[in-house]
């Protein structure tokens, strides 16, 4: 006995698309089934496409099939049935089983022989042909959309997509919402939940009727579609719609987006000093450590010690710890013995611009001499050569005076560019110099701890040290000597005679005069392998 399932499936399960095709498909097949006394025992809808294997309703009929609940399949068309080779496989496999008896098509006429299989295999190929052309014609259709400047999908929010026309359009109601967004988020004090909260106050919904979360309103802050251009298969491409915002405000918003993304790693405070003293008893660095003490009724106190590192274990160093509010003083009047006035600057100022001005003169008569000396050694260059031409001398006496004159003409050359490069190489170092020197007050009177710390550690280098909680610059005998750095020993020299004359300045009143010594002395600027 014959007993058929009625199956009917549309492509898509869009209501607005293919809405007639179920309900035509029903009416034919149910009367077909009258007009040739079909026994039908069930009908099966499905709204999926059979582009590719997977369709649930599909292999629930063909379970029953094979249970042999029934023997036969009314369809439309046998493109109904399969538009993919794996399906129309099973097909075909069920009919040579038996499982499968009978195929009615009211459009198709099929018999269960070798011949009708081979022409069913036929259909379900010219099925497929026709699904893998329709995608390749689409997808070529969608890349000239995408060359003319056209997005080829569903518009983004704050856009509508315009049937009439084809072409993407703004929202005049949420627009002027997305132009918001990126504005509250650039200026930095809004959070993704609070544009969230935005939107929803304002009645925006997304394409599929729920609100706006957090994901969604960063994937359109970070839509380049709003300043004019999409992406598309993952390329950046220009885009004829209309932006909502300029590049410029985009990019801020990236720029915002960056920062807060990235969790800023928290800095502790340096203390100040670490690495420029060391301990008077055993010469290990001294390091510092903050302890903190919570009071009963919550107040916070901290302070903080300097001590000795101790990481010499053969030597038991007995060294205490001194307080940071202690040190602190004794360092700014360490500071304060080589603090220049402003009128010890002025004087020695005026001083380097009087040698500047002698040394200039007397180096412009030096340059003047050596291009006269190079422009002789030319014009005597000439004169052999012409000698030469003219066959006055010979070749080897020729090349003998020309290989003389190039090598003195070199010599000088090179005079002429080592006075040029060099002179008045001293004066910017020594100014360099004064200003460090001056700053010494600017220093102590705004508490610059760092600053402190590199003018201590140019002036003494390695040589201050901790004794019985005292800044010294005296080791204990039994302490490792210190050593300057490369360098630093005859800048330290000169930093100590600058505060043995604050000092002659300070008690005996003596003149300005007795600075100028202090002018083009050798160790102020640094290293030169030239002398004065």
């Amino acid at each position: 006995m014959e007993k058929y399932i009625l199956y009917a499936r549309k492509s898509t399960d869009t209501e607005d698309k293919q809405v007639l095709s179920i309900d035509a498909q029903l009416t034919e097949l149910r009367k077909y089934a009258r007009d040739n006394n079909l026994t039908v025992i069930d009908e099966l809808i499905e709204k999926r496409t059979a582009k590719s294997p997977g369709r649930p309703i599909f292999n629930e009929m063909l379970s029953r099939l094979q249970s042999g609940e029934a023997n036969g399949i009314l369809a439309w068309h046998p493109d109904r049935l399969a538009r993919n080779s794996v399906d129309g496989g099973q097909i075909i496999y069920l009919l040579d089983q038996t499982s499968l008896n009978y195929l009615r098509f009211p459009v198709f006429q099929f018999e269960n022989t070798s011949q009708g299989k081979f022409m069913l295999s036929i259909m379900f190929g010219q099925s497929k042909y026709y699904v893998d052309n329709l995608s390749e014609n689409t997808k070529r259709g969608l890349r000239a959309r995408v060359r003319n400047g056209d997005f080829p999908s569903q518009a983004p929010f704050g856009y509508l997509n315009d049937t009439r026309t084809k072409t993407i359009v703004l929202d005049k109601r949420y627009s002027p919402l997305v132009e918001e967004l990126y504005v509250s988020y650039a200026r930095g004090d809004q959070t993704m939940e609070q544009l969230a909260y935005f939107l929803q106050e304002n009645g925006a919904i997304t394409s599929g009727g729920k609100t706006f979360k957090d994901d969604k309103v960063k994937s359109i802050l970070q839509n380049p579609f709003y300043y004019g251009h999409f992406l598309y298969n993952g390329e950046l491409h220009e885009g004829r719609h209309t932006p909502i915002i300029s590049k410029a405000l985009y990019d801020k918003v990236q720029q915002v987006i960056e920062t807060r993304g990235h969790r800023q790693p928290q800095v502790k405070e340096p203390i100040p000093f670490l690495g420029l003293l060391k301990c008077a008893c055993c010469g290990m660095s001294i390091t510092a450590e903050t302890k903190t003490k919570t009071q009963k009724n919550g107040n916070t106190h901290s302070w903080t010690y300097y001590r000795c590192s101790r990481k010499k274990r053969a030597v038991k160093c007995v060294e205490p710890p001194v307080r940071e509010k202690d040190l602190l003083p004794q360092l700014s009047r360490l500071l304060d013995e080589y603090q220049m006035s402003p009128e010890v600057y002025d004087f020695m100022t005026d001083k380097i611009a009087q040698d500047e001005q002698a040394e200039s003169s007397s180096n412009l008569s030096l340059l003047d001499d050596l291009r006269t000396q190079i422009a002789r050694l030319n014009a005597k260059q000439k004169i052999l050569l012409d000698s030469y031409l003219d066959q006055d001398i010979d070749r080897q006496t020729f090349l003998a005076k020309k290989s003389e004159i190039l090598s003195e003409k070199k010599s000088l050359e090179e005079s002429l560019a080592s006075l040029q490069a060099n002179q008045n190489y001293w004066i910017e170092p020594m100014r360099n110099w004064l200003k460090t020197a001056k700053s010494i007050c600017y220093l102590r009177e705004n508490n610059d701890l760092n600053g402190q710390k590199a003018l201590l550690s140019e002036i003494f280098g390695s040589n201050l040290f901790l004794h019985h909680k005292t800044l010294t610059q005296t080791p204990n005998a039994e302490s490792p000597k210190t050593t300057f750095r490369k360098g630093a020993e005859s800048g330290f020299c000169l930093w100590q005679k600058l505060g043995n004359l604050n000092q002659k300045i300070a008690h005996s009143g003596e003149d300005l005069d007795f600075f100028s010594e202090l002018v083009r002395k050798r160790g102020l600027e640094p290293p030169q392998d030239k002398s004065y």
